[in-house]
């Protein structure tokens, strides 16, 4: 149950970004947030990161909020099978500090895949949150060959994945 509804969340949130209109307002008056924390120290993800990003996000998760560009990092809890269907994407999950899980879906026909990912790694990203019952999910971590959105990445042992 747990798996069709976080590939449903993955398939709205697809859906929702191919139908949007240039600029990336949704005609109902929706605007993106774009919260950045520096989280970066020599290219790698910071363990010493003000915190801000998971505020953010936790806020975010309670009132249900979503279209959050986001920049923090957590640590791999678990990694997912790729899901192959339609654009392929990377998934795991990853544990931030205040206990809250994030899905992360990475577009491995845009971006390159992680090799290697592991639990226990730290990756650092730069994407979009969209609100989940089970916590939310980071997608749009890589870069928008259209130029109608901003551009993401993951980080994950100093190299930059976008």
């Amino acid at each position: 149950m747990k798996k069709w509804l976080l590939l449903i969340a993955v398939a709205a949130a697809f859906l929702y970004q191919q139908f949007t209109p240039v600029g990336g307002q949704a005609e109902q008056g929706a605007r993106q947030t774009t919260v950045q924390t520096d989280t970066r120290s020599a290219g790698r993800p910071s363990e010493n990161a003000d915190g801000q990003f998971e505020q953010i996000l936790q806020q975010a998760f309670e009132n249900r909020q979503s279209d959050i560009q986001v920049e923090g990092f957590g640590r791999v809890v678990k990694t997912l099978p790729d899901d192959n269907k339609g654009s392929r994407h990377q998934r795991f999950i990853l544990k931030l500090s205040s206990g809250q899980t994030l899905l992360v879906a990475h577009n491995i026909d845009l971006a390159d895949k992680i090799k290697g990912l592991k639990k226990g790694d730290t990756v650092g990203f730069y994407g979009e949150y969209e609100w989940t019952e089970q916590g939310g999910v980071i997608h749009w971590t890589h870069h928008d060959p259209k130029g109608r959105h901003a551009d993401g990445w993951l980080e994950h042992n100093g190299k930059r994945y976008q």
